[in-house]
């Protein structure tokens, strides 16, 4: 099955735009913003930004929910149902603490691994079995921070850190139209090999 909706997670507002938890928003600010006539909008009845449009000849939703991380279920469950999304078309964009900066992977289905935003999107869907594109910020732990989890997510990336989760963004936007497609082999081929 083709992808036919993607999620960006983050939370909204000025005050966590520049965030380490946002990357699935600055994934799908990209990705729009690289696409001709597309823009997000506000779209009250899912609670999120919202976009139509056309990715290798497919139809695709573009969503960033705006309810905050741990509620993001909410927007995805409501558009999913409303458009009669399958739960293995919809792929969410999320940060990813187990994985480095600049480090970006694909896969489907397997656990929340304590990603709030993950956690309620699985409960709305009544599944795992969506595609998720995970984008390394690195763990406080692995940077050698005592800061915790929580903070960590909610502060900006430092300036070297930022540049290597840019680098996984041009990278992971290359595949979309794979994805879009249907050709989940080869999309994952090229982004963990590349």
């Amino acid at each position: 099955m083709p992808i036919r909706l993607i999620v960006g997670l983050g939370n909204p507002g000025p005050e966590y735009e520049q965030t380490r938890h946002n990357a699935g928003f600055w994934l799908v600010d990209n990705l729009a913003n690289s696409l001709p006539g597309t823009r997000l909008q506000r779209e009250t009845r899912f609670n999120a930004l919202l976009a139509k449009t056309r990715i290798a000849g497919q139809e695709v939703w573009l969503l960033e929910p705006q309810t905050f991380m741990n509620r993001s279920g909410q927007s995805v469950g409501a558009l999913a149902r409303f458009y009669k999304i399958a739960p293995d078309e919809v792929l969410v964009v999320h940060d990813e603490l187990d994985l480095a900066p600049g480090v970006a992977k694909m896969k489907k289905g397997g656990s929340a691994g304590g990603h709030n935003g993950l956690k309620d999107i699985t409960a709305a869907l009544g599944t795992q079995d969506y595609w998720r594109l995970r984008l390394g910020i690195g763990h406080p732990r692995a940077l050698a921070s005592q800061q915790a989890v929580a903070d960590f997510v909610l502060h900006r990336p430092r300036k070297e850190e930022q540049s290597l989760i840019e680098e996984a963004i041009e990278k992971s936007l290359r595949i979309v139209p794979l994805v879009c497609e249907g050709k989940f082999d080869a999309a994952t081929m090229q982004l963990h090999t590349n």
